[in-house]
This record gives C-alpha cells, sequence and structure tokens, in this order.
C-alpha cells in the first residue's frame, strides 16, 4: 500500500512515562539523543515524572544542562502510566510523537525508523516484537505466554493484522492524538486504547518490526493481575464504538486526500 501524502513532520516528541527510574533515565535518554541528533531528526523528551519516591526529578534536572532537549514535567494529578502518558502528550509540541519506555527496552534507531515511516505518509507506525526482522532478549516466560494470549484474543476480536497491540512503544501523528480523544485509560491499558480507536477512527498505520530487551535496572510497574479486567474493559469499548457507533467517531478522510483501505500488513 502506498502511503497518503501528509504535510511533512517537524518535531518529533518523545514521551517517556518515568515512576522511580534514577537509575534508568539517564543511560535510556543519553541513547535516545546520541542516535537523534546522529540522525538529523529534530526532536524533544517529555519525560513525565510520575509521583516518584526517588530522585527520579532530581536526575532529570540535573539532566537538562546536559541534554538541551529535554522537557521534563510532573504529573500533578493522579499517578498511573496512563495518566502519566496522557499528561506528556498534552504537554508535547511535536507534531508527532513516540511513547517509549523510560527502562531502555525499547531501540533507539527504531525511535527513528518510527519518525521515517510516519514522514512517508502513515498516520500511526505499530512497532511489533513477534514478526521477522524483530528481536526479543530475556522476556520473562509466564509474562510472554500471558502477552501472546491476549494479543491473539485483541487480533481476533478487531479481525486485524497486528500482533503486539499492548507493545507500548508506538508512534503517532498529532492529529491521530487529537482525533482518539477523550482517552478513558488510567493504567497501562491505555496501550491497548490508543491504536485501537486509531485503526477503528480510519487512521492510516503501519506496522514494523522492532527490538525489546529487559530492563536492567528498577522494578516493571506492570502487575499483570491486576491489568487483565482493565485491558478487557478497553477492549470492550472500543469493540462496542467499532460495530455499534454508526461510524459517528470514524475519520473520513486525511488532510490531503481519501484514506488509504487498512494497514500495509504485518
Amino acid at each position: 500500500m502506498t502511503p497518503t501524502p501528509l504535510p511533512p513532520l517537524t518535531l518529533f516528541s518523545i514521551v517517556i512515562p518515568a515512576r522511580d527510574e534514577e537509575a534508568s533515565l539517564p543511560p535510556t535518554l543519553r541513547a535516545l539523543h546520541a542516535v537523534l541528533v546522529r540522525e538529523r531528526v529534530a526532536h524533544e523528551f517529555v519525560v513525565v515524572d510520575d509521583g516518584s519516591r526517588d530522585r527520579t526529578w532530581s536526575v532529570l534536572e540535573e539532566l537538562r544542562g546536559e541534554i538541551p532537549t529535554l522537557n521534563p514535567v510532573r504529573n500533578p494529578g493522579a499517578n498511573g502510566f496512563g495518566r502519566a502518558v496522557v499528561c506528556g502528550l498534552n504537554a508535547m509540541h511535536g507534531d508527532a510523537c513516540a511513547i517509549v519506555m523510560a527502562d531502555a527496552s525499547d531501540a533507539p534507531d527504531d525511535v527513528v525508523a518510527y519518525w521515517r515511516l510516519l514522514n512517508s505518509g502513515f498516520e500511526c507506525v505499530f512497532g511489533s516484537r513477534f514478526i521477522r526482522g524483530s528481536r526479543v532478549v530475556d522476556y520473562p516466560r509466564m509474562k510472554l505466554f500471558i502477552n501472546r494470549l491476549a494479543n491473539l484474543f485483541i487480533k481476533f476480536l478487531f479481525r486485524i493484522p497486528l500482533n503486539d497491540t499492548t507493545n507500548a512503544f508506538k508512534a503517532y501523528r498529532r492529529s491521530v492524538i487529537v482525533g482518539c480523544r477523550p482517552f478513558l485509560a488510567p493504567h497501562f491499558n491505555l496501550t491497548v486504547e490508543i491504536p485501537l480507536k486509531a485503526i477503528v477512527r480510519g487512521y492510516s498505520w503501519t506496522v514494523t518490526p522492532i527490538s525489546w530487551q529487559n530492563r536492567k535496572h528498577g522494578v516493571a510497574k506492570l502487575k499483570i493481575k491486576e491489568m487483565g479486567s482493565r485491558y478487557f474493559f478497553i477492549c470492550m469499548y472500543v469493540w462496542l464504538e467499532k460495530y455499534f457507533s454508526r461510524g459517528d467517531y470514524r475519520r473520513s478522510v486525511t488532510p490531503t486526500g481519501p484514506r488509504p483501505p487498512g494497514p500495509s500488513g504485518a
């Protein structure tokens, strides 16, 4: 599929939710900054301190002198992964954004690949850790098993060729973020709310293989036992929109022409 012509992008906002990530943030931000500068990608880092109890905010203030594109903010409201991401989306200045983890699990080169795909004409870019060309390092076995079951459920429920919907690492043009509001999910279930809404509402998207590696510092924030019902709720909410809203929320055209007929494939 040929992407639809869209206005060129000028600034890439890297939105990073962070809670108690004092050890992870310095290497993560330094690696991302080095690659984005090398590839001449105009960018900003919107790092959201989500009620950290360690030195996360102090570390961010220190890094501002080293990384001029760093724009840290504090989540002033209730905490939660989804709330922190939305706080970052509200604070971003770019015409496109990528949601990136603070723990260095996402590869900087993949961030650049997202930027180029968005500039090629796609409105959303979804990375998959489970297609040809992807690479996964040290994924916990039980978490992997549950991940594959959940993504298989979503794939068949929505009839989409996307097998890694729950992965938080995705990129969007600003128009998609605006068109998918308001966001309901306050926790990690936001990672499925945004892409599923974007697909259901008719934004163009593509899938690309990405690399993922387990964190080296700190503790994972996702609690699988707490999230099952929340993921299910958001999936059913968007499913109801897909089949019962009569297209009330669907976007029918892009800014410069008709919407492409579907994804480029997984």
